[in-house]
C-alpha cells in the first residue's frame, strides 16, 4: 500500500472527511487530496512535504516514522540540504503558511483608523481651545483680587479659612506672589487641606504638635510659624515638603 493509500485509509478509519483533516492540520483540501493520490509537487518543496505528512500522521495517530519510511521510499532519491535535515529534526521550524487578508478586513482596518484619528483631533482642537480661553480671559470693569493684591503690596492678605486639629502650632501660610498647589497634614495623619491657594490669599493651620506641609509653588509663598515669617522654603515652580512643630 502507497504512503497515499495509507493516509487515506487512516483518515476514513479515524471518521475524518478531507475538510475535517484540512481543519486540523492547516493544509489545504487540494494539497491533501493529491497527498492522498501520492502527488507531492504541490507541497512546497521536500522540506515542506516531509512537513505535512508528520502532521498528518500525529493527527491520525499514526506512527510519524512509519510515515516517514514509506515517503522516503517513494519519493526518495533527492539529495537534502542542511536546511531540510535541520527542519526534519525540529532544530529549525518550518515557516508557516501565509495566510490571505480579506479585502473586507483591510477597509475596516483602514475606517477604524481614520475614525480614531478623527476623534483625536477633535479632542485635541477642544484641549487647545480651553487653553486658549484660560490664557486669555475676559475683560472686566473691576480688577480681580490678584489685581488688587499685585497694586498695593503692603495691604495685609486676609485669612481666607482657619484649618485646625488642635492648638499646639500654628502656621500662616500666605500666597502672597502666585497661587500655589498646597496638601496639609497634621502628626496623625489628618488631612487638613488639599487644594488650590490663591495669590493674594492666606490660609492658617493649626495642631497639637505636628503640621506637616507640600507646596507646589515654594517661590510664590510666604510662612509664618507660630507667630514668626520664616525664611522662604524654596523658588518658584518647586515643590517642596515641610514640617513643623511646637518649638519651630
Amino acid at each position: 500500500m502507497s504512503l497515499g493509500s495509507l493516509i487515506a485509509k487512516a483518515r476514513k478509519d479515524a471518521g475524518l472527511s478531507l475538510e475535517d483533516l484540512a481543519a486540523k492540520t492547516n493544509i489545504r483540501i487540494s494539497v491533501l487530496s493529491e497527498i492522498e493520490k501520492d502527488n507531492f509537487e504541490h507541497c512546497g518543496g521536500e522540506t515542506y512535504a516531509r512537513g505535512h505528512v508528520r502532521n498528518i500522521a500525529s493527527i491520525l495517530k499514526a506512527d510519524q516514522k512509519e510515515f516517514i519510511r514509506l515517503y522516503e521510499e517513494e519519493q526518495g532519491g533527492e539529495t537534502r540540504s542542511i536546511k531540510d535535515l535541520l527542519v526534519e529534526n525540529s532544530v529549525m521550524r518550518l515557516p508557516a503558511e501565509a495566510r490571505k487578508v480579506s479585502w473586507k478586513v483591510l477597509v475596516m482596518i483602514s475606517v477604524v483608523s481614520l475614525f480614531a484619528v478623527g476623534i483625536a483631533q477633535v479632542v485635541i482642537s477642544n484641549v487647545n481651545t480651553n487653553e486658549v480661553v484660560s490664557a486669555a480671559p475676559a475683560a472686566s470693569s473691576s480688577p480681580t483680587a490678584d489685581e488688587t493684591a499685585a497694586q498695593s503690596p503692603s495691604a495685609e492678605p486676609s485669612a481666607e479659612n482657619t484649618f485646625s486639629s488642635g492648638t499646639g502650632v500654628e502656621v500662616v501660610i500666605n500666597a502672597a506672589r502666585a497661587k500655589s498647589w498646597l496638601f496639609v497634614s497634621d502628626d496623625a495623619g489628618r488631612v487638613l487641606f488639599s487644594g488650590q491657594i490663591s495669590r493674594g490669599s492666606a490660609k492658617t493651620f493649626s495642631s497639637d504638635s505636628q503640621l506637616n506641609f507640600k507646596v507646589g509653588n515654594a517661590g510664590g509663598v510666604d510662612l509664618k510659624v507660630n507667630g514668626k515669617k520664616v525664611p522662604s522654603i524654596g523658588v518658584d515652580g518647586e515643590v517642596v515638603s515641610v514640617s513643623y512643630g511646637v518649638d519651630s
